[in-house]
């Protein structure tokens, strides 16, 4: 490897939305992230929607219309 062009490799604290902190590494040393292995829905088992612009209740309608056909 060449030397001197890799960025330093530190220790990075992660921050998530649900107020949980651990401590990593990586090329920053700060982070912020919306999900995490502790309120992700694939680790938890529980659905988390994140509602934008109400495209998931307009998907549930279109999908419960389609249903009764």
């Amino acid at each position: 490897m060449k030397t001197g062009i890799h960025p330093d490799y530190v220790t990075c604290r992660v921050h998530c939305s649900c107020g949980n902190e651990f401590v990593t590494r990586a090329t920053v040393p700060e982070l912020r992230v919306e999900l995490c292995s502790e309120c992700h829905p694939f680790y938890t088992g529980r659905q988390k929607l994140v509602d934008t612009g109400g495209r998931v209740e307009r998907f549930q309608r279109r999908y419960a219309r389609a249903k009764r056909r």
